[in-house]
């Protein structure tokens, strides 16, 4: 017999950003969303993570900083990608960073610290997804480039895991296809050989 999770976790789906609208979770629900990410494998107890809020005028702040760091990049932009990069952080109402922060530690590698952070990203989509709001997780060009992490709040060492949009959604999803899963895994059969 399937539980309700199993369920929940076979349907969970992405809602367009620009779909994403007003009411978005409130203090306390950010709060619980935060708490439910962190609920993930952290080998050594290291917090190699940390979470960025981004809602209200600051999402637009950060549009303008995105436009004019495009800008510098590549030249006057189009009035539709300018449009683009101003509303990068204002399509949906709540937006949450996710962010590696390296710890330094003799026993155990950074790639598995930047898995923590992963987990800590879709515990936080499906926690959202949990408390009735829609969710979308990206990158973008901005996450690859120190000047653009900095406009985002991020320290020199620290990278983007993602940004979580989350909203309210009316409506259905699409369903994109899905993988078949019966050529993805196999039965051990010994050292890989070349």
């Amino acid at each position: 017999m399937a539980l309700p999770i199993l369920d929940f976790l076979l349907s969970r789906n992405s809602a367009p950003i620009q779909e994403l609208r007003e009411p978005a979770p409130d203090d306390a629900q950010i709060e619980t969303l935060i708490r439910a990410a962190t609920r993930v494998p952290d080998h050594g107890r290291l917090q190699p993570w940390r979470f960025i809020i981004y809602r209200g005028e600051a999402r637009h702040q950060v549009g303008q900083m995105l436009a004019g760091l495009a800008e510098q990049r590549e030249g006057p932009l189009p009035e539709g990608r300018r449009q683009q990069e101003l509303t990068r952080f204002s399509r949906a109402p709540l937006v949450i960073g996710v962010v590696s922060v390296p710890r330094e530690n003799t026993k155990i590698p950074q790639w598995e610290m930047f898995l923590s952070g992963g987990a800590a990203a879709m515990n936080l989509v499906l926690a959202a997804n949990a408390m009735g709001y829609k969710s979308n997780w990206i990158s973008n060009w901005y996450s690859d480039t120190g000047e653009g992490r900095k406009i985002l709040g991020l320290a020199p060492a620290e990278r983007v895991i993602g940004f979580v949009h989350i909203g309210s959604h009316e409506g259905e999803i699409f369903e994109r296809p899905r993988p078949d899963v019966k050529g993805l895994y196999a039965d051990y059969s010994g050292p890989f050989e070349e």
